[in-house]
């Protein structure tokens, strides 16, 4: 029945049928009429007289209507009152109506003397109107605003109704829990008053107007680690407010970061460092209770958000390490800014991934230093939406609005956020209502754009004045104690100043350092020749049966348990096809102690359906992993289909690898075209981050990549944009044209003493090709491969020498054997950073006969691989066949593109060519 239709009409026959339903089945009945009876015994004593009864007094009907009114009441006060609360401390919030008058309810000034049972709904017990709308206005209108009752689930609404209702004052703190407030604020209003004083101009993205962060994290810290066990707090923010979280949360020592300030250079010559603002930080903290904690901060670039999903994965590769798996012992927290949680699609991209086996951390506690406004942007001109925070209601997540002004309702927040998190495994974000007190930056001026706010920022105080003030009012403290806390960190932080002026050279240390002992950096000497990556032939064998095997009491269908024989087949005949060289890399790797971690869209089966990791029941979704079913005690294995995202999912699995340098993490694009959709991820993270904050990633990238036809969105993995970065072996880019080569490279990622990037450009038509195939010969004793020279051609007559990588040697072999070519040699480049030079000049010394060098691909002239080999071999002059130069990677006719594809072949052969051929 529709309570509003009952409040028309007032109906008592009807509602009694309505509660007896309730009697019989509650959760047959609304949830908002279930809660009404919950709380009432309507039926014997607030309810009219049930059919057949008589004398019905006509009051009891009218005191039933309004009943329902004041319910009414309470139920719009938890679902808007959140639009009218006192959460903005320096204007006016804007106005909506109706609003949360009780004449708008349908009730009068009467009857607020009049005792409602109503008032059990919010755990009062009966109560006069007045009394009623008096806790729901401190509960939901005041310094703390919550969205919540679109939740779907009636325990979380329940439980969150109950833990704010259930409170007569909010918030509620000790003495002692008001000192340490208020020691957490002094920290940071002085903080940042002294750096301004000390660096004037200097940018440094001032916390001012936001302090309260500070602490509402030393709250997440203690009460984490005392309520919750919590062992670990992984961070990742922006740069506003950074360098207070780096001093006042982790402790880094205030003459570290006045010697940033001061821009001198570093003791490592091969490091290019970043901003003070950037840096990464890892350190230990002891709670007042004396738990332990360690704290992590990942370093950002200034791509705001972007760090979200790098935070995620450093968050599950500790909780899965460290922890077993258990989510309570880690809260990741990613510290958000109002125009950026709003603007920024990487921040919805990380949001769907929550809840999701492959990427769930547990929940994350998002906060937002809300400044009301993004650079020179007003927020009406930032977001269509309400609030900053509604992407939270993609997954129905608890939204707590607070004005950063009241530091006590902060941390109270926080506490109630975190055992939400705690309890729910869900995520929680935290609207802190500020202000920004300056610019941008330190020297911008913001009276520019908004000179009526900046005008109200100006006289406003500060929150540790504004808390102070209010301590010393109710008795709490005396006015002397903030005095002696301001000039005593003052003092502490003119000592750490005038040491930081001895301070010659700055240092970076990776965040990550203890993590990574026992791995060192890169040598000159390491890419000369590979290390040793074969395994045992019987070993090879064993792990081909398994993954050939069809377990006991399992059916597939007909076409999957073909491909399983196929395998067994390809075992016993010897001939080794990429797929089954790809997985004996991971099954070996996986006998030998060292996880694998493997995802991206589609990544189970294989875009191209030939990697079948994840099989499944004929007559069921029952799944079988034959990698995780190769012998005792092997490491762990993980592969899943991501989301449809690049962008967020790889920044994941570089957060991952980051924290995992003794496993193997791989990240494929569905096709290697799509990898442009995470380049901010390859630009800031990937291919920099060892040279500005010291750190190393051994992250796989497998990109598909090869022209047959497909179109310009499903031929190129822009290998020519991830060459324009590579310097000083920042990465590995490799194009193998073998499995063998592939087993090997795969392999060496972890037999290597050191960590890069290695970026894969995958085959698609080799997958199935008859002559790319390997022995177990060549998986076992062989090694990667860097250049694979021509095992056919004399040197002797050798005339033509043509370089090239990726698929297009198969076709140019099928033309040399076609033409008996037998003085073109065909050296394949599998390795293109770090440039294998010397082995390169080899073969030039070898084939010291040619006259002519070619460099031929697939690619336009302006993609590729031909700049860079220009570039960077300039030992001989190369002649360059290729397609023409485009914009766009290469053509949607598939006719267009096999003639292309033809020409190149011929010209790379124009001498071999009869006439008519050749001009064909």
């Amino acid at each position: 029945m529709d309570k509003n239709a009952y409040l028309s009409n007032a109906d008592p026959a009807a509602l009694d049928a309505l509660y007896q339903q309730y009697q019989q089945d509650p959760a047959s009945v609304d949830p908002a009429w279930a809660r009404f009876f919950e709380g009432f015994d309507l039926a014997r004593t607030r309810y009219p007289v049930l059919p057949g009864q008589e004398g019905a007094a006509s009051g009891d009907v009218e005191k039933t209507r309004k009943e329902f009114k004041v319910l009414d009441l309470i139920n719009d006060y938890r679902s808007r009152g959140h639009l009218f609360t006192r959460t903005n401390p320096v204007r006016d919030r804007r106005t909506y109506t109706p609003d949360l008058a009780h004449a708008n309810f349908g009730l009068t000034d009467a009857d607020l003397d009049t005792v409602f049972e109503a008032g059990n709904e919010i755990g009062i017990g009966p109560a006069k109107l007045g009394d009623i709308i008096a806790h729901l206005k401190r509960t939901y209108c005041h310094s703390i605003g919550v969205e919540y009752r679109y939740i779907r689930d009636p325990e979380k609404v329940r439980w969150l109704q109950e833990r704010m209702e259930g409170v007569r004052n909010i918030p509620d703190f000790t003495i002692e829990e008001k000192k340490e407030i208020l020691f957490k604020l002094n920290q940071a209003v002085v903080f940042e008053k002294f750096l301004g004083k000390k660096f004037i101009g200097q940018k440094r993205f001032s916390l001012e107007g936001g302090e309260t962060l500070i602490p509402a994290l030393d709250t997440v810290i203690e009460h984490g680690a005392d309520t919750h066990g919590i062992k670990d707090v992984v961070i990742g923010m922006a740069h506003r407010g950074r360098l207070n979280v780096l001093a006042n949360t982790f402790n880094k020592t205030y003459d570290k970061i006045f010697a940033e300030f001061e821009g001198r250079d570093y003791e490592d010559a091969l490091m290019e460092g970043d901003v003070k603002y950037h840096m990464g930080y890892n350190s230990r903290v002891t709670t007042n209770n004396g738990r332990e904690v360690k704290l992590t901060l990942s370093p950002n670039p200034s791509h705001l958000e972007t760090v979200d999903p790098v935070v995620e994965g450093i968050s599950r590769a500790i909780i899965e390490n460290d922890h077993g798996f258990d989510s309570s012992k880690l809260c990741p927290i990613l510290i958000h800014g109002d125009a950026a949680i709003s603007g920024q699609g990487v921040v919805y991209e990380v949001v769907q991934m929550a809840q999701l086996k492959a990427y769930s951390t547990g929940g994350t506690l998002h906060i937002v230093v809300n400044n009301q406004v993004g650079f020179t942007t007003n927020y009406t001109d930032g977001r269509s939406s309400v609030y900053c925070t509604d992407v939270s209601k993609v997954t129905l997540c608890p939204v707590f609005h607070v004005n950063d002004d009241d530091a006590e309702a902060v941390c109270y927040v926080m506490k109630l956020a975190l055992d939400f998190r705690q309890k729910f495994k869900s995520d929680v974000f935290v609207d802190l209502l500020g202000y920004r007190r300056h610019g941008h930056n330190e020297g911008d001026e913001p009276k520019f754009t908004q000179p009526i706010l900046y005008k109200a920022i100006a006289a406003h105080p500060d929150p540790r004045a504004i808390y102070s003030e209010q301590l010393q009012k109710s008795g709490a403290i005396e006015a002397e104690l903030a005095k002696e806390m301001e000039q005593q960190f003052q003092d502490m932080l003119q000592e750490r100043l005038n040491e930081a002026k001895e301070i010659k050279k700055s240092k970076i240390t990776s965040f990550l350092a203890d993590r990574w002992k026992g791995l060192g950096r890169a040598s000159e000497a390491a890419f000369e020749r590979s290390p040793a990556t074969g395994v045992d032939k019987q070993l090879l064998i064993a792990i081909g049966n398994k993954l050939a095997a069809i377990p006991p009491g399992k059916k597939f269908f007909n076409k999957l348990e073909r491909i399983l024989q196929e395998r067994g087949k390809m075992i016993a005949e010897d001939r080794l096809d990429w797929s089954m060289g790809e997985l004996l890399a991971y099954g070996t790797l996986l006998c030998e102690g060292h996880p694998v971690r493997f995802t991206g869209q589609d990544v189970e089966r294989g875009t191209f359906s030939h990697r079948h990791a994840v099989v499944k029941m004929e007559d069921s979704e029952e799944e079988y992993i034959h990698l995780k079913h190769l012998q005792d005690k092997q490491a762990l294995f993980q592969i899943y289909n991501s989301l449809l995202s690049e962008y967020a999912v790889m920044g994941f699995e570089y957060g991952y690898a980051l924290t995992t340098p003794n496993a193997l993490t791989i990240w494929e694009a569905q096709f290697g075209d799509f990898v442009n959709g995470a380049q901010i991820i390859i630009d800031q993270f990937l291919s920099a981050a060892e040279e500005k904050w010291d750190t190393q990633n051994g992250l796989v990238l497998l990109l598909p990549h090869g022209y047959e036809g497909q179109g310009a969105e499903h031929s190129s993995a822009r290998m020519e944009r991830f060459l324009q970065q590579c310097a000083d072996a920042n990465m590995i880019v490799v194009n193998c044209t073998t499995p063998a080569n592939f087993f090997h490279v795969v392999r060496r990622q972890l037999a290597f003493d050191f960590r890069k990037p290695l970026v894969v450009f995958t085959p698609k038509s080799l997958l199935r090709h008859p002559k790319c195939v390997s022995t177990l010969e060549e998986l076992a004793n062989g090694r990667f491969q860097e250049v694979i020279d021509d095992a056919a051609a004399d040197p002797k007559k050798t005339g033509t020498v043509i370089f090239c990588q990726g698929k297009i040697y198969y076709e140019l072999l099928e033309k040399k054997e076609e033409l008996e070519a037998a003085d073109v040699a065909l050296v394949r480049v599998e390795q293109l950073h770090p440039l294998p030079e010397a082995q390169l000049r080899a073969v030039l010394a070898k084939y010291k006969k040619a006259d002519r060098h070619l460099w031929v691909q697939e690619e336009p002239a302006n993609m590729g691989a031909w700049q860079y080999m220009r570039l960077h071999f300039p030992e001989v002059e190369l002649q360059l066949i290729s397609r023409p130069a485009s914009g766009a990677p290469a053509t949607g006719s598939g006719i267009r593109s096999a003639a292309q594809q033809k020409a190149i072949i011929e010209q790379a052969f124009a001498k071999h060519m009869k006439p008519a051929a050749a001009r064909a």
